[in-house]
């Protein structure tokens, strides 16, 4: 942790475990001892879990790492820390990332810094995964669908506190902490916390040692006002910054600063008519820094061995929307949202790490903006109190401007001919879906088609040629995505399941042609993807439960007749999970079937398709003890047999001093870790 931090989290974490003078403390909810091995879907199309919760495999560290877990998501991994997740083989801006509301975005024109690294999700009190274009609520061209970190925020009775705080210590150096604390009365209140995350290299299972090891931390505060039980108005702030090392390329992360500052408004129950009125404003701001120096050794000899690059990102947005019950049967949710995204970037190099870092005395020039302007309108009408019709519509106005004034290589800059010319397009989302309750209020089944346009992002863009060897920075088309969701939630006594199955065809898919690394192509292409998630739970005693989970995705590249690259494989989780009054335990057997289906040099922003790739089976134990109803105590042994695997979505393993390269980044070994929760109100 960074020295000005320590006094404060520490002072933080004593405020947690210790009750303030005269302020009410009761347990803020029962912890426990399961552990979260595969989140299920107990609602339409949505995913709701407690990030908070202990879960194996080892407890998360960033948003990529904790969406793994939940059947359907896949990682692009690159080492530790810092992968790109991927919902349904849709990867980048297909999948909406919101930090309380705002959408967030990483600056590394290489994707060091997908918008999961700046997630710290113990920080929040629930996430939710909404599956497919079947919203219109949060945000642009979310095709593949939008994970929500949110926070719950209630008003105070009277003056009182509460405060959580958990420790993860692992193998390889695994070193966490979290605190967080809420004080307040019936008109005010005061939050912070803070995180900090550490570990070294790992070892995979034949004992290589993977470059990998990172150092994260964060810490946020708010202050909000609470007139009565229906309003509320807060303003915000978050730092955060680390550092990682990457198995996967020849440079390393070495500062990921991100700054935060939000204002919030909502009211409800206003009238009969009015429900709800909410509205946000935001500032995201980005500095990242990437060498080969920093935390790897010596790269050789040459008077330009020393690289740097520090690209940064500014993100200025707001959202407000009201709900309206505009009859007994029909609520509507309609507002506006609008960000405006800044990139700019410098670089140094030389015969020294000095002289490499002369990048902070230069100016950052600008290489691009995005403008974006979005109405939407989301309805849902009771057809019957077992049946429901839901339904929406969003139109965005976009603009994407090229402000490089130059162009080439850094030794050879010539003028830019497309410096200031915009790609301006309306684009048009929506959705309807029809729901259904089972008799007895046992689940819910439903059928939904959605329909959205994106516009291409920063990677899609910046420094891409198209088949003809021109700059695509400005043509490359918007994607189409239109939808078919269909499914079911069911349960009924000691038995659990859900369906989640989809069939999309794409228009336009933006491809990366990787095989030439000096002149990326991006290209257009039509697609199908078909899949779906399956979830079942059978509690076949009282202290005693089975689950199991099947995830699968097929992807062809119809344009072409080939793959569609980047797809997973078939993956299969099967559990086991014991709990007796304060004690548990239980064990995941992860299943992934090989792949035969790719498409090799052809990707996305995140990754390229490298090969055919095995299949493996991981098997993982876990336990937990609960001494008292606020304190929960788990342990865990992640790949106990110490197998050698990798997954399909991996990014190539890079030669790194004595670490060979390798086609794929294996995964860690044989992995131990304990974690202590402490939980007040």
């Amino acid at each position: 942790m960074k020295p000005e931090l320590q006094s404060s989290f520490a002072l933080l974490s004593l405020i947690t475990v210790f009750p303030l003078a005269n302020a009410q403390t009761v347990p803020v909810f029962t912890l426990s001892p399961t552990v979260v091995t595969a989140p299920a879907t107990e609602a339409p199309l949505t995913v709701i879990t407690d990030p908070k919760a202990p879960r194996q495999p080892l407890p998360a560290h960033d948003g990529a790492d904790f969406l793994k877990s939940i059947p359907g998501f896949s990682v692009i991994r690159k080492g530790g820390t810092d992968g790109d997740p991927v919902f349904r083989g849709f990867s980048g801006s297909r999948l909406g990332i919101l930090l309380d509301g705002q959408e967030i975005y990483g600056g590394c024109g290489n994707r060091m810094d997908p918008p999961t690294a700046y997630v710290y999700p113990e920080q929040y009190d629930r996430v939710i995964v909404r599956k497919g274009p079947q919203s219109v609520l949060y945000g642009a061209g979310q095709s593949a669908g939008v994970v929500l970190f949110e926070r719950d925020i209630r008003r105070f009775d009277v003056f009182g506190w509460k405060g959580n705080a958990s420790a993860t210590f692992g193998s390889f150096g695994r070193n966490d902490q979290m605190a967080d604390v809420r004080v307040g009365n019936p008109d005010f209140y005061v939050q912070a916390g803070a995180t900090r995350a550490d570990a070294d290299d790992y070892k995979d299972g034949d004992g290589r040692k993977v470059h990998s090891s990172y150092t994260r931390w964060s810490t946020n505060a708010a202050i909000g006002w609470t007139p009565d039980d229906n309003t509320r108005l807060e303003l915000s702030a978050a730092l955060s910054d680390g550092e990682a090392a990457y198995g996967d390329r020849s440079m390393d992360g070495s500062k990921f600063r991100r700054e935060n500052v939000s204002l919030a408004f909502d009211k409800q129950r206003i009238s009969p008519l009015l429900e709800k009125v909410e509205a946000r404003i935001y500032r995201n701001y980005v500095d990242h820094v990437m060498d080969n120096y920093s935390l790897r050794d010596n790269p050789g000899g040459g008077m330009m061995s020393f690289r740097a690059m520090n690209p940064d990102r500014e993100t200025v947005g707001g959202r407000a929307a009201v709900t309206l019950r505009l009859a007994e049967p029909l609520q509507v949710v309609t507002g506006f949202d609008m960000k405006h995204d800044s990139h700019r970037s410098r670089m140094g190099m030389g015969a020294s790490a000095e002289a490499a870092d002369g990048y902070r005395n230069l100016e950052r020039k600008k290489n691009m903006a995005f403008r974006q302007f979005g109405l939407f309108a989301e309805a849902t009408y009771e057809l019957s109190d077992e049946q429901r019709v839901i339904g929406g519509v969003r139109v965005d106005r976009h603009e994407a401007e090229d402000q490089r004034k130059t162009v080439g290589s850094m030794m050879m800059q010539r003028p830019n001919s497309l410096h200031g010319q915009k790609d301006k397009r309306t684009l048009t989302s929506g959705f309807a879906r029809f729901e259904s309750d089972f008799a007895d209020g046992a689940g819910t089944y439903y059928a939904g088609v959605g329909h959205a346009q994106r516009f291409p992002d920063y990677w899609e863009r910046m420094n891409r040629v198209d088949a003809d060897g021109k700059d695509a920075i400005l043509s490359v088309k918007p994607e189409k995505t239109t939808q078919l969701d269909i499914g079911m939630t069911w349960k009924r006594g000691d038995w659990m399941a859900s369906l989640s199955g989809f069939y999309a065809h794409v228009d336009d898919q933006i491809l990366l042609d990787w095989r030439n690394a000096s002149a990326v192509v991006a290209r257009n292409v039509d697609a199908r993807v078909m899949g779906g998630e399956l979830d079942l739970g059978y509690r076949f005693h009282p202290k005693w439960q089975a689950t199991a989970s099947v995830a699968y995705v097929y992807g062809k590249n119809r344009s072409d007749d080939r793959p569609l690259a980047q797809q997973p494989p078939l993956e299969v989780r099967l559990g086991l999970n014991y709990e007796t009054g304060p004690y548990s335990a239980g064990v995941l057997w992860r299943v992934v079937a090989s792949q035969g289906r790719y498409d090799k040099g052809m990707g996305g922003i995140a990754g390229q398709d490298v090969g055919e790739s095995a299949g493996f089976g991981v098997l993982s134990l876990n336990a937990g003890w609960k001494p008292r109803k606020n304190i929960l105590l788990t342990a865990g042994v992640d790949n106990v047999f110490d197998k050698t695997y990798a997954e399909h979505l991996s990014r190539s393993g890079a030669e790194i001093g004595v670490i060979p390269q390798s086609t794929r980044l294996y995964e860690s070994g044989r992995t131990v870790w304990m974690k202590m929760q402490i939980a007040f109100d």
